[in-house]
């Protein structure tokens, strides 16, 4: 058998948005078990996101550390931000991100892996997205506001950050996801092997 995830959707007898917030909402949805019966399942409804690994020519990565109020920790993170728009181009948004948080962009772009952050309570999904070729980018730099006015920004080396994840010191779940799975693409097949930079993601389809 082939260790795959797949689509599948439940039968839902009733379902709804008891909050509604800026950015995500909150679902209660009533949903047929197998046996029959229903059970309630409430949700964090979430347009999704991406984050972008951007890894220089000394195998640095650039890291940002930024307050973040529901877990009340200053974390490490990758360049990440939200897909506003429905059907965003993913790749479209991690470049607008990388721009706007780093003032940097990248000429080679490639998938480096794809998840679901939370899916036992939120639909939220995340495309990670390896970046190289950096270079300072054009224009002047994106007016910054609210918690990202006290962003700090580091290039680490990669082996530092991997061995921040396992000993439980760098706790975003995008970090350690990205700088693992470069980790495990540097000593495999090579960043080559990746799927391009458009490829399809079936959890959030959009236009090319």
């Amino acid at each position: 058998m082939a260790i795959k995830d797949s689509p599948e959707e439940w039968e839902v007898r009733a379902s709804t948005t008891p909050f509604t917030g800026k950015k995500t909402a909150v679902r209660t949805d009533e949903v047929v078990m197998p046996d029959g019966s229903a059970a309630r399942r409430d949700y964090q409804v979430h347009p999704g996101s991406v984050a972008v690994l951007a890894l220089d020519t000394e195998q640095r990565v650039l890291v940002l550390r930024q307050y973040r109020h529901p877990v009340r920790h200053k974390l490490w993170e990758l360049p990440a931000g939200l897909l506003d728009v429905p059907g965003e181009n993913p790749l479209h948004a991690a470049q607008r991100e990388l721009y706007e948080e780093a003032h940097l962009k990248a000429e080679d772009w490639r998938v480096l892996t794809d998840v679901f952050t939370t899916p036992g309570g939120s639909d939220e999904a995340v495309r990670v997205f390896l970046a190289r070729e950096l270079s300072e980018a054009e224009g002047e730099r994106f007016e910054v506001a609210e918690e990202e006015a006290d962003m700090e920004l580091a290039r680490v080396p990669l082996p530092a950050l991997v061995r921040g994840v396992l000993a439980g010191e760098l706790q975003n779940n995008c970090l350690a996801l990205g700088v693992l799975s470069l980790h495990a693409v540097l000593g495999g097949e090579g960043p080559e092997a990746l799927r391009p930079a458009e490829a399809p993601w079936p959890a959030r389809p959009f236009s090319v």
